[in-house]
């Protein structure tokens, strides 16, 4: 009898840590493989794009090429493949960010990513555990169904998305001001946070998206 683990590419973008979501994801039931084969990525059942760093270097590692792996991606999401994007995952759905203007983004969901204002007491980058709230619609989508109230995330990021159509924020919390921790509409997941950082609850998002 085949396995009935669900086959998941991770994009290997040239950004992310790349092995530690790798096998987390495999500790949360998935059959992975880290590529940056768009033809690879095609077969699979789900895709997962981590990313740290900058917006312009993961816009550039999914355009390598022709950009074949940036259309997989986005060909493969409009189908309506499950994806979750992580980190930069999620800010490069939207339509661009301040980090880099000039750089397009997947324009998925439309929206802009912001940076941090600078303020006495605020600390950019914004790193550490951070309690998340829920906001219906999106909530109530794919792995974020299950998550609790006052669930903590790891948090290491400068920029925030900030989506045009709110119904797409699945989960908030706040540095300074509130922002979008999380977003879903249909089959897309994404998370600014790093549920590969983030121990049990990190675990319990993964195991989530695995099945769904």
């Amino acid at each position: 009898m085949g396995s009935a683990r669900p086959r998941i590419a991770v994009a290997d973008t040239g950004s992310g840590n790349l092995r530690s979501v790798e096998k987390a994801l495999t500790c949360a039931g998935a059959d992975v493989i880290v590529t940056g084969d768009a033809d690879v990525i095609a077969r699979a059942d789900k895709i997962v794009v981590p990313g740290q760093g900058a917006f312009g270097g993961c816009i550039a590692g999914l355009s390598r090429d022709g950009g074949a792996l940036r259309d997989v991606v986005v060909e493969g999401v409009r189908a309506g493949k499950p994806y979750l994007g992580l980190c930069l995952g999620l800010q490069i759905l939207f339509d661009g960010s301040d980090e880099d203007p000039s750089c397009r983004g997947l324009g998925i969901l439309p929206g802009w990513v912001r940076r941090f204002p600078e303020r006495p007491g605020l600390k950019v980058p914004h790193m550490g555990w951070n309690a998340t709230t829920k906001r219906e619609p999106a909530a109530a989508r794919g792995p974020f169904r299950d998550i609790p109230d006052g669930t903590f995330f790891y948090f290491v990021h400068s920029f925030f998305a900030v989506p045009d159509r709110p119904d797409d924020v699945a989960l908030v919390t706040a540095h300074g001001d509130p922002f979008c921790a999380a977003v879903a509409r249909d089959n897309l997941f994404a998370c600014q946070f790093h549920p590969e950082k983030s121990q049990q609850a990190g675990l319990a998002l993964l195991k989530a998206f695995v099945a769904v």
